[in-house]
Order: structure tokens, then C-alpha cells, then sequence
């Protein structure tokens, strides 16, 4: 998953970025209002983690944090990306204030890091419908788990390769449009150039040769992963 942390905390920041990429997740730090605002208007993710009790150059705190403005103007813009809130406000008006200005779910601080990683699974199945464990022809995906396997073999992949047949599989049969695949490959630092993200396709359809899966391309549209039709081996 791509992911925006908003904390200003800079060690809990430190640290949930470390369990996060540890768990295969692409993370984009923000810590102040105005990095998550921009981040979050330019950059397509699958899921917000998002601090409320952030600093904010021109304006204090008000009582139930700064968080919720961002997080208001990003729902009032139709943006529906998933939004877990992590605070340490965990009073029950704070609770239903961010519920009431888009969160998706709320978890009090301290919080153990597997429960976020749990959260945003979760978040993300419901809001993408797609299921833990996913199948096209006899390629699988464990998404619990991080792992592609073909026929029960554990499938082996480079980081980036991995990353683009994700996508692709969340969930199969979608058309992933080409530059928002692109862009959610790519950071701030760095930009995936079509020629790149043609290459990592077309290794991709070199190893599910025989796998049932495959990847299409629609021409103007994107990428879909689909079954191959007849193939009965």
C-alpha cells in the first residue's frame, strides 16, 4: 500500500515508518499541517494515518486538534481515501469530532503497531471491496501476508515488480489506469517513467507465462489482470 503518515512526534514517527516499510508499505512522512495538506492534494494513496494534534505555522491548536481541517477539506474535495486517526485525544467528543469530519476509524495512543497494521488492512478491504486472499488462474495473493505464490509456490519478485503486480491484484479485473500507477509507484524524491513501469509489465508477463493470469493492456485506459480464457492446464 502506498500510505501518508501525518505525526509531528518525531520518534513515533520514526518508528511506525520502520514497522511500516518493514511490512512491505510504500510511506510518505508529513509533519506539519501545510506537508500533509500538499502531500495529500498532489499524491494519490491508499490510506491516511493521520495525527490531529498538528502543528500549524499561522494558527494555534484549536481544542480538538488541527488534524480535522485537513482531513475536512480533503472529504469536502470528495477525496474518500481511508483514514485511520491516531491521537492521543481519546475522549469520547474527540472521538465522535473526527468521526463526523470524515475519519474512517480512530485508535487512542498508545497504541500497539500491529493493531494499526490490522486497522489499515482492514480499512482498505472495505473500501476497495477486495478480500485478503485473492486468485486469477493459479496466481494468488495473500494480502495478510505479502506474499504471491503460483500453484502453492511461493512466487518470488523484486521490490518494484511486487509493487506493480499489487496493484494490479487489488482487486483483479479493475483497470489501473497507467499514470495513476505511476504515480503511486513513485515518491517525492523520485518518478517512475512510462518507459520503466512498461519494463516492470513486461517482466511481469514473462513470469505468469503458463500462471492463467494475464496482464492486458488497454490502450488509453491502463493495465487489468484477468484469467486466461481456455486455459485449462
Amino acid at each position: 500500500m502506498r500510505i501518508l503518515l501525518v505525526e509531528d512526534d518525531a520518534v513515533l514517527r520514526d518508528v511506525m515508518l520502520r514497522s511500516l516499510q518493514d511490512a512491505g508499505h510504500r510511506v510518505d512522512l508529513a509533519s506539519s499541517l501545510e506537508q500533509a495538506r500538499h502531500y495529500w492534494q498532489v499524491q494519490p494513496f491508499d490510506a491516511v494515518l493521520l495525527d490531529l494534534n498538528l502543528p500549524q505555522s499561522d494558527k494555534p491548536a484549536s481544542p480538538m486538534g488541527n488534524g480535522l481541517s485537513v482531513l475536512r477539506e480533503a472529504r469536502a474535495r470528495g477525496d474518500r481515501t481511508p483514514v485511520l486517526v491516531l491521537t492521543a485525544r481519546n475522549r469520547t467528543e474527540e472521538r465522535i469530532a473526527g468521526l463526523d469530519a470524515g475519519a474512517d476509524d480512530y485508535l487512542g495512543k498508545p497504541f500497539e503497531l500491529a493493531e494499526v497494521e490490522a486497522r489499515l488492512r482492514a480499512l482498505v478491504r472495505r473500501t476497495q471491496g477486495t478480500d485478503d486472499q485473492l486468485e486469477v488462474g493459479h496466481l494468488a495473493l495473500d494480502r495478510k501476508a505479502r506474499r504471491f505464490s503460483l500453484e502453492g509456490q511461493l512466487l518470488e519478485l523484486p521490490a518494484r515488480e511486487f509493487e506493480v503486480l499489487w496493484e494490479l491484484m487489488s482487486p483483479p479485473g479493475r483497470v489501473v489506469n497507467k499514470r495513476a500507477l505511476s504515480d503511486k509507484l513513485s515518491g517525492f524524491d523520485e518518478s517512475l517513467g512510462d518507459n520503466a513501469l512498461e519494463a516492470f509489465i513486461s517482466r511481469l508477463r514473462k513470469k505468469l507465462v503458463r500462471s492463467g493470469a494475464s496482464i492486458r493492456t488497454l490502450r488509453g485506459l491502463g493495465y487489468v489482470i484477468e484469467p486466461v480464457i481456455g486455459d485449462d492446464d
